[in-house]
């Protein structure tokens, strides 16, 4: 039996001499040192007691062998758990009690922090460094690089990637081997990535975005990354003309554009510029076409399924939309109260059904039956619809919509009128416990520097523009909104900070 996933990246390294990383001080790691380094630490992590199917939880900076960390453990049939970071120690000690790693690799200065958490649920705690340093790869220097990699078939699990947890306490989404591969193949042909392509990839690597996207693809297609600590509008720009492709969330192309060296003459080179896990606003895909030729090419997916859809790489890119199902993935739009399946134009749930879509949520059942339909397909939870020529749109998160005085209204739409707005920069709109309507529309706006925007001026300017009903009962301003490290806008905490707006003084 094979090892799924890492035998098709074995097979795409080649003989192994190709640069697969290169660093911002020009370090390089080939494809042969990958293999080499991985097998050593996946020696290392055997030697430990890790065998296949435990879990080993991953909380370290960004780093060539963090990532071949992740090849070590899909070559010993680990489940690889990453970690944010940022979480606390409160946090760690939840993920790990609830995901139960027989390993736990941190930093070496989080050690003293972590070992008493991991000690009191049965895990043992090694550190690894950005630089290299760390117990781990002291256990890996005496190691044979030789490793028999483990068998792993197609349904076994690779990774368990946690939930944001926006509401309630975190999910482990539980990922497959052919989950993350038949994903990676199909990105790697709809995206058209090639040995010869080179990445800037300035994403974390704790996100299905930065670990599954930008990196599997990578591995799968032969091709090279420079792998970056963090985005960096000047380093981007320097990095442009020895790369062909950048994989970005929306904050990396507004600080771009906010760049003044930005302009056709530094993009030449690229060929593809990605965005995704949070929307992009139609007017910053403009801005960026204008700038730089390029149209960016926004696709949609979630922790549980991968990606599930993509604008084309030939054909229009339309602002606001995220594309096409990809190949072997079937997307619909249900009406949420009665399962029906709706016609394009009309809004609803978006569900999903594929060769991507996770096996379910770790030791979750009802929770993982709960969240599929009767014929197999994934809720997702987002409100989409479909316009006339195919492409999927999303209008905003279910737990987003908003009902005043009877009434469902999509913030989207409203966000996107107040968008449109002179000297307005974004816009969040959420629904407002209302003693008279029941939510009341609210909207918090960002304004540019100097703007002289009121609330009666928005107000006003959106009489005509949306039904009464539609219309905010009130416009907030606010310096920034707040979001999480994927830039995605924290709604629940703009609700649980305005919740008492409405409410009458005592």
């Amino acid at each position: 039996m094979s090892n799924h996933l890492f035998d098709a990246i074995r097979a795409s390294a080649g003989a192994g001499g190709a640069v697969f990383i290169e660093t911002a001080d020009g370090r390089r790691w080939t494809y042969g040192e990958a293999l080499r380094v991985s097998g050593q630490i996946a020696s290392a992590i055997d030697v430990l007691g890790v065998r296949p199917g435990d879990r080993v939880a991953v909380q370290v900076e960004k780093s060539p062998l963090a990532l071949l960390l992740y090849l070590a453990c899909l070559r010993s049939g680990a489940v690889y758990l990453p970690l944010n970071t940022a979480y606390t120690l409160a946090e760690l000690d939840y993920f790990i009690g609830d995901a139960h790693p027989h390993l736990v690799i941190v930093s070496s200065k989080a050690r003293a922090g972590v070992e008493a958490i991991a000690r009191s649920h049965g895990a043992i705690v090694e550190t690894l460094d950005a630089d290299g340093g760390g117990s781990l790869m002291e256990l890996a220097a005496d190691e044979q690089a030789d490793f028999i990699d483990a068998a792993r078939g197609p349904d076994d699990l690779a990774a368990i990637l946690y939930t944001s947890g926006t509401t309630g306490r975190s999910k482990g989404a539980m990922l497959t081997h052919d989950n993350l591969l038949s994903n990676a193949l199909a990105l790697r042909d709809c995206w058209r990535v090639t040995p010869e392509d080179r990445l800037i990839h300035a994403l974390p690597i704790f996100h299905t975005h930065g670990l599954f996207v930008a990196t599997n693809v990578t591995l799968i297609a032969g091709s090279s990354m420079f792998l970056l600590p963090k985005f960096d509008p000047a380093e981007i720009l320097c990095l442009m003309p020895r790369s062909t492709l950048m994989m970005g969330v929306p904050t990396f192309y507004v600080r771009l554009l906010q760049h003044e060296g930005l302009d056709r003459a530094a993009a030449a080179g690229m060929r593809l510029f990605v965005s995704g896990s949070a929307p992009l606003l139609a007017e910053t895909h403009a801005s960026f076409e204008e700038r730089t030729g390029h149209a960016i090419l926004e696709r949609y997916g979630m922790t549980e399924t991968n990606m599930n859809t993509s604008n084309p790489y030939e054909g229009e890119r339309k602002a606001g939309t995220v594309g096409f199902p990809l190949p072997g993935v079937s997307v619909r739009v249900s009406d949420p109260a009665t399962g029906r399946v709706l016609e394009p134009g009309e809004t609803g749930m978006i569900e999903i059904k594929g060769p991507n879509v996770f096996k379910g949520y770790w030791r979750m059942p009802e929770k993982t039956a709960a969240e599929f339909t009767k014929d197999g397909y994934f809720i997702s939870g987002d409100l989409g619809k479909f316009d006339e020529e195919g492409y999927l749109h999303i209008v905003g998160r279910g737990k987003d919509l908003v009902i005043s005085g009877g009434y469902n209204i999509y913030p989207k739409e409203v966000e996107s009128e107040i968008d449109r707005l002179d000297g307005v920069v974004e816009s969040a709109v959420i629904g407002v416990a209302h003693p008279e309507f029941g939510e009341g529309v609210t909207a918090i706006v960002v304004t540019e520097p100097g703007a002289a925007l009121t609330e009666k001026a928005v107000l006003d300017a959106l009489g005509d523009r949306l039904a009464r009903y539609k219309q905010p009962k009130r416009i907030i301003f606010a310096q920034e909104l707040p979001r999480n490290t994927m830039g995605k806008v924290q709604k629940n905490l703009l609700r649980d900070r305005y919740r008492d707006l409405y409410q009458k003084a005592p």
